[in-house]
């Protein structure tokens, strides 16, 4: 298990667990009234999946500005301790008095790391890209994406072969630790926030919808991607199977959700993306044909002006009907969309370039411990004075809406951790 750090004891402190949009407001606004924050985040980076989007909705502008701001607040303000690679393994006690044990796994590169890429030039192995979804690789050694914070390269050591330290040679700073060891580290603290987000349902479970067997068949997320400016195809939305640009893009919306067989519940958000999505079409590709199949559309409130704005301006086909399937026209690696026509009683087929599958919300809270309490869905019901959850492991929303409610997850934790602090 490695090496245990010394318990810390000051009560004025919180315990944050998830470092993406979510976690990021509650350290930073607890910290800023004066709360002392260890921020918990088990992949490499701070960010979330905000990190990897092209634009928020629904004012379409790059995350990036706002994530460097609330990484500058982090850097300058020393009541936040941030610890990525990072899991909670234990909770003890109870409100006002929690022990928490985390577990550290090893980076294998220190804070001598200047991110030169000289480690990464030397590496032999090559490995998927889980940033970009698998869509492309990079070395075992690698910066996990170009505005990663904190801004030092990492070692997928499973990756390595056996006995290799090429990049450690090549390191002119010493940075590479090839010895390192997991470490558990015991806090102290007096309230707990969960805030460990989403992941995309797994398209592959929806077998009627080709994802996995037809090429040209994409979802969300990797749309997102691939839209970037940093992503696989340089900001380019090309078909995979040939590198072309599409002429014609349908969006599948409720890929898995309001499913009895998958998702049985809305997932929020995937409506507005997806429009989003066609915004990033159109931009590229001013004639592509965009057609969105929907069950219905839901944009509830503000959202409503974003669809009234994006359907007025950017000629988008939308078609109240479920898709039945998807199939790969095996010559031209075309996608052939059998959908109903739900307004007009008929079955569509039709051919597209490339399909976009609108899939769903997953909360993240398969590895948080039990004193976090989940309903059928897996999304954290709040009910324990002390323990507080946020965003969207509670359920699904968009990003401005996980801000407001951070922002009182924050106030929560912080009139315990006040308590904490003078009566402990």
């Amino acid at each position: 298990m490695g090496n245990t750090g010394n318990a810390m004891t000051d009560m004025n402190r919180i315990l944050v667990i998830g470092g993406g949009v979510a976690g990021l407001t509650v350290a930073i606004e607890a910290a800023e009234a004066g709360c002392d924050v260890v921020l918990v985040e088990k992949s490499t980076y701070l960010g979330g999946r905000v990190a990897s989007f092209k634009q928020y909705f629904p004012k379409l502008c790059p995350p990036a500005c706002g994530l460097e701001i609330n990484f500058k607040r982090i850097r300058q303000n020393p009541r936040v301790s941030v610890f990525t690679l990072a899991q909670v393994e234990r909770v003890r006690g109870g409100p006002g008095n929690y022990t928490v044990d985390v577990k550290v796994e090893p980076r294998f590169v220190t804070e001598a790391c200047t991110a030169c890429g000289d480690c990464t030039a030397a590496c032999p192995v090559d490995t998927p890209d889980a940033f970009n979804l698998g869509m492309v690789k990079h070395k075992a050694i690698h910066l996990p994406h170009t505005a990663a914070y904190p801004a030092r390269y990492v070692i997928e050591r499973s990756s390595c072969k056996g006995g290799c330290h090429a990049c450690a040679d090549a390191c002119k700073y010493g940075a590479i630790d090839l010895n390192q060891q997991a470490v558990t580290k015991t806090f102290h603290v007096a309230a707990i926030v969960a805030a460990t987000g989403w992941a995309p349902y797994d398209a592959v479970k929806i077998d009627n919808l080709g994802f996995g067997r037809c090429a040209n068949v994409v979802t969300n997320v990797m749309l997102e991607r691939l839209a970037s400016g940093s992503g696989p195809s340089a900001g380019h939305v090309l078909r995979p199977s040939d590198g072309k640009e599409p002429k014609s893009v349908a969006f599948v919306q409720c890929a898995g959700s309001r499913d009895q067989n998958h998702l049985p519940y809305c997932s929020g958000v995937c409506c507005s993306a997806s429009l989003k999505h066609a915004t990033y079409i159109r931009s590229l590709y001013p004639d592509a044909k965009i057609t969105i199949f929907y069950i219905d559309v839901r944009t509830p409130g503000h959202l409503q002006d974003f669809y009234n704005t994006v359907t007025a301006e950017n000629a988008i086909e939308l078609i109240k009907g479920k898709v039945g399937k998807v199939e790969e026209d095996p010559e031209s690696r075309n996608l052939i969309v059998t959908a109903e026509d739900a307004v007009h009683g008929t079955k569509l087929t039709r051919n597209y370039d490339l399909v976009v599958l609108a899939t769903g919300i997953v909360p993240q809270t398969h590895d948080l411990p039990a004193v976090f309490a989940t309903d059928e869905f897996g999304f954290i019901t709040n009910g324990q004075a002390g323990v507080y959850a946020t965003g969207c492991v509670t359920r699904p929303t968009e990003v401005s809406a996980v801000i407001r409610d951070a922002t009182g997850a924050a106030l929560r934790a912080l009139q315990v951790a006040r308590r904490g602090a003078n009566h402990g």
